[in-house]
């Protein structure tokens, strides 16, 4: 986890946590975001008015929502990320191949990342996207990296961000995440049977640096009603570990 900072910037963290509340709300107004945070409506209207002066936020009206140039910091991440430049092809393969939506999700402050999304000719229309965070622990490919994670790395994860359910069928038991977590070691391959959203099956692999160090994992994710039990179990895992090696064989040689 990162270190604390030692002399942390109060209005940085204000303004932080302002455009955090926008993107919550879906866009709002000063008193909805003053009433949301408990802050002053004249210091959020402050923070407002310097974050759209700098063309980060946008106003119509009234209401204020996140603009476009933030893209351009999360674009230029993203394609600075080594899976997102070495991996591209072989996701847009993989997406081909099963006709479904592939994900590649890497770690960061103790959340899964989406860094890139390709959608098969029937993939499932989902809310998610380059930039998009999730906890580890509810998704194939949270688990599949978790599962190449010393022991000290996953509790302080699960310290800081716990085990909370994202439907019915969420692991929240520490020890029944190890369990899991041992399981996808052993088979090579993760399962989210509709653990992160309800109808949804997502098969998951781990890519590895030349040290065995996890950097990302890739994932598959189709409907429930679509997919057969030998194709969650065997198909889709072959199809998945198969394209995991290949990036990692691109990356490493």
């Amino acid at each position: 986890m990162p270190d604390r900072a030692r002399n942390p910037v109060t209005t940085s963290r204000k303004t932080i946590r302002i455009l955090e509340k926008l993107y919550d709300l879906e866009g709002a107004r000063v008193t909805e975001l003053a009433d949301a945070l408990g802050m002053n409506k004249s210091t959020v209207h402050n923070h407002l008015s310097t974050l759209e002066a700098e063309e980060i936020v946008i106003r119509d009206g009234n209401e204020y929502d996140i603009g476009l140039r933030l893209l351009e910091f999360g674009g230029y991440a993203r394609d600075n990320h080594l899976l997102s430049r070495v991996g591209a092809s072989e996701i847009e393969r993989l997406a081909n191949r099963t006709g479904e939506l592939v994900n590649v999700v890497v770690e960061e402050f103790g959340k899964g990342v989406y860094i890139a999304c390709e959608k098969g000719d029937r993939a499932v229309e989902l809310n998610q996207y380059p930039g998009y965070r999730r906890p580890l622990h509810v998704t194939a490919s949270g688990k599949a990296i978790l599962a190449h994670m010393p022991d000290d790395r996953i509790d302080e994860i699960v310290d800081r961000h716990g085990i909370e359910p994202a439907t019915e069928n969420s692991i929240t038991d520490r020890s029944e995440l190890e369990d899991e977590l041992r399981r996808v070691d052993e088979r090579g391959f993760a399962l989210d049977d509709e653990e992160s959203v309800p109808g949804l099956r997502c098969v998951g692999a781990s890519i590895l640096d030349s040290s065995g160090a996890v950097i990302g994992a890739i994932s598959v994710s189709a409907p429930t009603s679509r997919i057969t039990e030998a194709q969650f179990r065997d198909e889709i895992p072959d199809a998945v570990r198969s394209t995991a090696n290949v990036i990692e064989l691109n990356i490493n040689y």
